[in-house]
């Protein structure tokens, strides 16, 4: 086994704290090219890792900080209620080792979702030493399908090119959700690439050739399998057409929304699945009720439900999604990388979600029983629940 080492090179990272000193970690590191046994210094990113690549890693693991690109809120704080509620589901979620995350909108009338990308706003301009990144916003609707809303609130509309172009104009939208089936004219895709913004089908009612027709100009796929037409081996769906063609997908690693069985056939099938989480304010919070932008969801036996019985959203965080992961049968290196490299390249950002020099200092450490024990974004430690 030869030994090598990365030397720092010019570190890309802007804002770095005043007081910060380069500080060093021992253990498996999770590495884009595999697992090392060393360690890692790093002082607001990743200046250098040494030691000896292992196809044997133990604890303690080094896995770099989770990028959730679902989030509706957590902590008992719903996204859509504004800033501080935004600041305590990032708390919350980065003691569960999401390091980056989207907020995320729900389907609402056209000024809250202003009102909400204002908030997406503030907080993407100062990180606080507690919170996950927040990265820039994922809107959930309003473009969808009416008859397929799922737990949305029921405010869908016509997709309109020049609200999305108002929208962008307010905060860093990085990804939104919409039905094909809605943009019949083609305006609303082409302003999201033409803005740089990541279009996710979902909430959708499409056949399989209009799914396919957009998934060839570059969409993914928003919680596969949930609120879309389906897989059908004779009348296929959005469902469908993103197991044959899809690059990139979301789906919900909390075995409620998507059984063993279905994750690792999407793994198979879709070359860059990652995992989401869908949390809503009930993640990390006792049994009740919660809000979901306009709607009350009750969480009970760990998931999360309106009154009629249907998922809102998820009580997930990305320490138990990881967890889930394994359990099916994904091997640990895999499911970290679905949980953090992955949808970081879906976004283009090659500065998170994965351990190398010149990279965030953005990481957890996870022990024998795969038990989160600490995280770091920006190199600063996350305070732990006790």
């Amino acid at each position: 086994m030869f030994r090598f080492r990365w030397l720092p090179m010019t570190d890309p990272i802007e804002n770095r704290h005043p007081t910060d000193q380069t500080r060093t970690v021992k253990g498996c590191i999770l590495t884009p090219d595999g697992w090392v046994t060393g360690q890692m210094a790093h002082d607001a990113g990743v200046t250098a890792i040494s030691g000896d690549p292992t196809d044997s890693p133990h604890a303690p693991y080094i896995l770099p900080g989770f990028v959730d690109l679902h989030v509706h809120g957590g902590g008992g704080a719903d996204m859509m209620a504004g800033t501080d509620s935004i600041r305590t589901a990032a708390r919350l979620h980065a003691r569960h080792g999401t390091t980056s995350l989207l907020a995320t909108s729900v389907t609402a009338p056209a000024r809250d979702i202003s009102t909400f990308l204002d908030a997406v706003a503030t907080v993407c301009n100062a990180l606080q030493a507690d919170e996950a990144r927040v990265l820039g916003a994922h809107l959930e609707g309003p473009f969808i399908n009416p008859d397929k809303l799922g737990a949305q609130p029921p405010h869908a509309q016509p997709a309109d090119a020049a609200q999305l172009r108002d929208w962008a104009a307010r905060a860093p939208v990085r990804v939104m959700t919409y039905a094909p089936e809605m943009d019949d004219n083609g305006d609303l895709l082409a302003a999201l690439r033409d803005l740089g913004i990541r279009a996710q089908l979902g909430h959708s009612l499409c056949d399989y050739a209009t799914a396919k027709a957009a998934i060839a100009c570059g969409c993914g796929i928003t919680h596969l399998f949930n609120a879309m037409s389906p897989l059908g081996h004779r009348d296929n769906g959005l469902g469908g057409a993103a197991l044959a063609h899809a690059t990139f997908a979301e789906i919900i690693p909390d075995l409620i929304h998507v059984e063993p069985g279905a994750i690792l056939a999407a793994r198979r099938a879709i070359p860059k699945l990652y995992g989401v989480t869908d949390a809503t304010a009930g993640a990390g919070m006792p049994d009740g009720e919660y809000r979901l932008g306009a709607l009350t969801a009750h969480k009970r036996d760990g998931s999360m439900r309106l009154p009629d019985g249907t998922l809102a959203g998820s009580a997930l965080t990305m320490d138990q999604a990881l967890r889930n992961l394994v359990a099916v049968g994904v091997p640990l290196d895999e499911a970290a990388s679905r949980l953090s490299t992955i949808p970081a390249d879906w976004l283009g950002q090659t500065d998170i979600g994965r351990l190398a020099v010149g990279s965030h200092a953005d990481f957890t450490i996870f022990d024998a029983d795969l038990i989160l024990t600490e995280v770091r974004v920006a190199g600063l430690s996350v305070p732990q629940p006790r």
